[in-house]
Order: structure tokens, then sequence, then C-alpha cells
């Protein structure tokens, strides 16, 4: 299977230029490189100059040596000598050929010697070491040249760096944003919580004014006594008494308008005198009787003092209303009765429209006021029914302020 090369052509010797013959005809592929063949032992191959290669002396090869077991594919052909015992010494004067791991010197075990061999040994493409790179005695081999190593790390590190940075800021940027989201939904509860606490606030005030409102309607007889005290006098007229109270703005010459019955004053009126006395407590301060409506039972009095007018009342009082009652019965001052409004009589009999009250009053009553919960005066005391409990009367404000255009 081995075919033996020539030393001219470089062609194996009886084959055909143009094709191949036997087993290597009919493998594909290139052909394999040429191989001189070895020397006889103790020569060397020379060339002269245009002439054919012819072998010269060299030195005895070492001893010991002999040809691998498949010494058939180190280009042993047909019509050629026999192999060489042993690899060819190196030159005088220099170092033997150091042995490779496939035997000594450049003719090693698998080197190409035919189109069947080769280096390495058919089938050990996988398996076979590859040439010792560098070492003398191995021609035609050139190490591949070294290339400096670069260090790689730092790129890589800043490349890491970056990447991990990135990472940061795009988590860093993502809750950012998360917590936008939440910033502006918690301002949109809080913007609503607000709402709601304004229109509870607003809620709250208007309740507030309403209960104030119902409290300040509400009926207090105490308070209704600590507002009118001040205002209300026993009246001494001559051997009678009763009871009067001050009304509306100051007079014109600086004193105080009052309101009294007539019967009240009436022996002092009827005798020709117009002075009386308004008692309070210790004081005594002396008044004129000024003008006096003995159909509605009135009377009007002045003062040099000045004491607060009570306020009188623009409407009407009605059924049912609460009113509260101040003077001086049986000449004793400064006293309260509290009651209702039971009706408003009509005039009768040539006497006026009275107010019927159930609020308890005795002789020294008359000429006290009726005051409303509001603490303003809706009538004038002017007596009780004889032989009666519960019923009261009082002249209407309004017909004693038409009346005196003092109010």
């Amino acid at each position: 299977m081995t075919a033996g090369f020539g030393s001219g052509d470089g062609r194996p010797m009886g084959a055909d230029p143009d094709g191949m013959s036997g087993s290597a005809a009919e493998r594909p592929g290139p052909l394999p490189p040429r191989i001189e063949p070895h020397p006889p032992a103790g020569a060397t191959w020379s060339a002269a100059p245009g002439g054919p290669e012819q072998p010269m002396a060299v030195p005895a090869p070492r001893t010991g040596w002999s040809a691998p077991p498949n010494s058939g594919q180190w280009g042993q052909g047909a019509g050629q000598g026999p192999v060489p015992a042993g690899p060819p010494a190196a030159p005088p004067g220099q170092a033997p050929y150091p042995a490779g791991p496939y035997g000594a010197g450049p003719y090693a075990p698998g080197a190409p010697a035919s189109h069947g061999g080769g280096y390495p040994p058919a089938g050990d493409l996988a398996s076979a070491p590859p040439y010792p790179a560098g070492q003398p005695g191995w021609p035609g081999v050139t190490p591949p040249p070294v290339r400096p190593s670069r260090r790689r790390w730092p790129v890589v590190l800043a490349t890491v760096l970056v990447v991990a940075l990135a990472a940061v800021a795009g988590v860093q940027a993502y809750q950012l944003d998360r917590l936008g989201d939440r910033l502006a939904a918690t301002d949109g509860r809080l913007a609503q919580a607000q709402d709601k606490d304004g229109a509870r606030l607003d809620g709250l005030e208007k309740r507030a004014d309403a209960l104030e409102k119902q409290a300040g309607a509400a009926f207090n007889p105490e308070a209704v006594a600590s507002a009118v005290l001040p205002s209300v006098f026993r009246v001494r007229a001559g051997q009678f008494t009763g009871s009067a109270f001050a009304v509306g703005k100051p007079a014109a010459g600086g004193g105080t308008n009052l309101f009294t019955n007539f019967h009240v004053v009436e022996a002092v009126w009827e005798g020709g005198g117009r002075e009386v006395f308004l008692e309070r407590t210790d004081q005594r301060f002396p008044a004129t009787i000024v003008k006096v409506d003995k159909t509605n039972d009135v009377a009007h009095l002045r003062t040099t003092g000045k004491f607060s007018g009570l306020v009188t009342a623009p409407t009407a009082v009605k059924s049912g209303q609460q009113i509260v009652v101040v003077g001086a019965p049986l000449g004793l001052e400064d006293s309260v009765t509290t009651g209702v409004v039971s009706a408003l009589r009509a005039a009768q009999g040539g006497s006026g429209p009275a107010i019927q009250f159930d609020a308890p009053i005795n002789p020294g009553n008359s000429g006290g006021p009726v005051i409303n919960g509001s603490k303003q005066v809706v009538g004038i005391a002017t007596a009780k029914a004889r032989d009666a409990e519960g019923i009261g009367l009082a002249v209407p404000i309004k017909v004693a302020c038409d009346g005196f255009k003092i109010c």
C-alpha cells in the first residue's frame, strides 16, 4: 500500500502523471508532501550545482536505534533502497538531535511517507499530540508568534461597574416614580379629607347657630328677670301703691319715661296733684304724672333720674306664649311670677283690648311689665279677676305706645 517517491519529480514511481492507480488513485484529496529517502548509513546527501544529489560521508549513527514497526510509512517503496537503521547523527561539533515524543531526530514515526501514511497515523487525529514547538532538530517547524498578553480585567471590571450603576439608577428611578405616585395619592386623600372636614365644620357651625338661636328663644325666667328688674320700680301715690317701669329712649330733658296704670295714680291726678315717688330698696326718686288714658287705664310718668328703658315687642302676643310678670304685689318689690298667654281679648263695653294670662298677680302688680322670653315688653299688668284664680289681665303694649308716643 505504500508507494515510493523518486528523487527528481516528486511523483510516485510507476504512477500515471494524469491519474493515480491502485489504492492511491482511489483516495481523494491532495498529495502528501514529498519525503526524500534516507541516505545510506554513514552518508548524507549533497548536491552539486546542476547535478544530481550525491551521498556524502557523515558520522556513524548512534547504536542501539532501530526502525519503528511502521517503518513502511517512512518512505520505503518499490524500487528504493533499504531504510537506514536509525536517524542520522548530528553533524560534527553539534549536539545530537533531541528525542521527541515520537522518537529521536527529525525523522520521527508518523512523518508523512506515502499516500496511506502521514502525521499523525491514520485514526489517531484526535489523540495525537502536537509537534513540540521550538525544539531544535525539527526542521521546518516554526513556533507561532507569541502575542503579549493583555490585561482585560480593568475593562471587564469597568463594564460590570457600569452595568451595576445602571441597574441601581434604574431601581432608584422606579422607586422615585412609585414614591411620586404614592405622594400624589396621599395628597388626593388629604384633599378629600380636608373637604369632608370643611363640610363637617360648616355643618357644625350651622348647627351651633341654630342651637344658639334655640337657646336664645328658649324661655329662661331667671335671665329675663335679671335683665328686667333694674328698670322696674314701686310707685307710691298718696295712700296707694303699685308698679311702674322705664320704657323707650331717654326723655327730652334728660330724664326717663315710665308707664303705669291710671288707677294707681288716679287719686293724686283727680286731687290736682301731679307728683308721685319711685322706690327701689332704700332709694326714692320723685316723678311727675305727664298724661293719662282713662279708657285704657294707662298713665305716663317722667323722672329726672336716668334709667335703662325696656324694649317693647314689635308684634302682638299669641296664645300659649310664655311670659314673666314683674312687680310689687302688696308692696313687695322685685316680685317675679311666670305663666303663659291664655288669650288675646278684644275690646268690650267701652274698654280696650286685653291680654289674658295665667301668671299669679295681686294688688300691687298693677302697672308692672309683662315680658316675653326675648326680654321684650308685651303688656302692662292691670288687674285680676275677682273671685277667680289664674286669670290676669294686661293692656297690650302697642295700645300704650300708640297713645303716648314714647316707646
